[in-house]
């Protein structure tokens, strides 16, 4: 059950890292701290380190996780997925990554929904009903 719920971790996490491509002057802004509870942000993130980094705490993923966003990086308690393709469409957003966890390398494809400045959603297609919303953290 843990790998599995690493790797729904994981497909979350890449779902909602797309980065801002200088091309497009209307791109959503995805960079920063994103959570599925808005109300745990807190309890998910933490900055860390002489740098000040945002990073995850121990317990991240009890309160529902989330992931960072960072250029063309996405970053989950425990993956790390280089954005391979990115491309908008009104407040679609289609994602293609490559995710490397400790065990496994994986490309996947997601489906983004910009809800509002402060609110995306990540759709499964073929799967009516199904999604997982973020809220993007002040940290």
């Amino acid at each position: 059950m843990s790998v599995l719920r690493n790797l729904v971790l994981a497909t979350a996490i890449a779902a909602g890292s797309a980065p801002l491509s200088p091309q497009e002057v209307n791109a959503f802004e995805l960079t920063g701290a994103w959570a599925t509870s808005a109300d745990q942000c807190s309890k998910v993130f933490v900055r860390k380190g002489r740098a000040n980094k945002v990073n995850f705490t121990n317990f991240s993923g009890v309160y529902g996780g989330g992931f960072i966003a960072e250029a063309n990086l996405l970053r989950g308690k425990f993956e790390n997925c280089s954005i391979k393709s990115q491309k908008e469409s009104g407040q679609t957003i289609n994602l293609i990554v490559a995710c490397a966890s400790g065990i496994m390398l994986s490309n996947v494809q997601f489906f983004l929904k910009v809800v509002d400045d402060e609110t995306i959603s990540r759709e499964f297609p073929g799967i009516e009903g199904m999604e997982v919303k973020y809220h993007r953290c002040k940290i």
